[in-house]
């Protein structure tokens, strides 16, 4: 009979931890639960401030366009482009150098890619400028003039800036560079003769053109060789 009393009490001991055990598992995943949703809207809270904080520090610009367009002029072109020019110049802009360059100064390296178009502006043609003379036909072109002379925005950069310990640089800087930079681009392509091969690849695309619409002969004539 001890025995078995012993046995009951053995028995009833293990069934009371086990009870015991599962109760404080259930207790700990429910804490778990409650401290898990406690924080989640803390953490949410946070990453929200942090990215707040970000678009502070880091802005994203917006482009708004005013939906109203003023149209100043409509005018027709008759422009034949002859030749285009693609050019690459360095640029160095640079403000507040010298003896203090180092505290207030302002350089930057701006590398220029553009673009530089050329052609005959047909429309200056007048009934005068082509005659005839024994099945010969004689034109006298308008001279060739430059079209387009722009930078490409999209592979234009600057490519390296050093500004003084006590200034945040000129904000115009940039900007006078692309200025100095469109000018250089224009006239490195005047300095490569552009005009005069506009002006000859004009002549040779109207020659194929007018003896394919059946002129025998054609001539080019300028003002010198009247």
């Amino acid at each position: 009979m001890k025995n078995n009393a012993l046995w009951i009490v053995v028995v009833g001991v293990l069934l009371m931890l086990v009870i015991v055990g599962w109760a404080a598992d259930q207790v700990v995943g429910l804490v778990g639960n409650t401290i898990e949703a406690g924080v989640a809207p803390v953490r949410g809270m946070a990453n929200a401030v942090g990215t707040q904080v970000s678009n502070v520090l880091h802005p994203t610009p917006t482009i708004i366009p005013d939906p109203v367009t003023i149209v100043h002029e409509v005018r027709s072109l008759a422009r034949l482009e002859t030749i285009q020019y693609s050019v690459e110049k360095i640029i160095v802009a640079e403000s507040g150098q010298g003896p203090f360059g180092f505290l207030f100064g302002d350089r930057l390296l701006f590398v220029a890619h553009g673009t530089v178009i050329a052609g005959v502006d047909l429309e200056q043609l007048q009934a005068d400028d082509l005659w005839t003379e024994n099945g010969v036909l004689y034109v006298r072109l308008p001279e060739a003039e430059i079209f387009i002379a722009s930078l490409d925005n999209e592979q234009s950069y600057i490519y390296d800036r050093e500004v003084g310990a006590l200034t945040r640089g000129n904000q115009q800087l940039e900007t006078e560079a692309r200025q100095a930079a469109e000018e250089e681009i224009l006239e490195a392509a005047l300095e490569d003769d552009i005009l005069a091969q506009a002006q000859l690849n004009a002549e040779n695309f109207l020659y194929r053109l007018l003896l394919d619409l059946g002129f025998p002969d054609v001539i080019f004539v300028d003002d010198a060789s009247d």
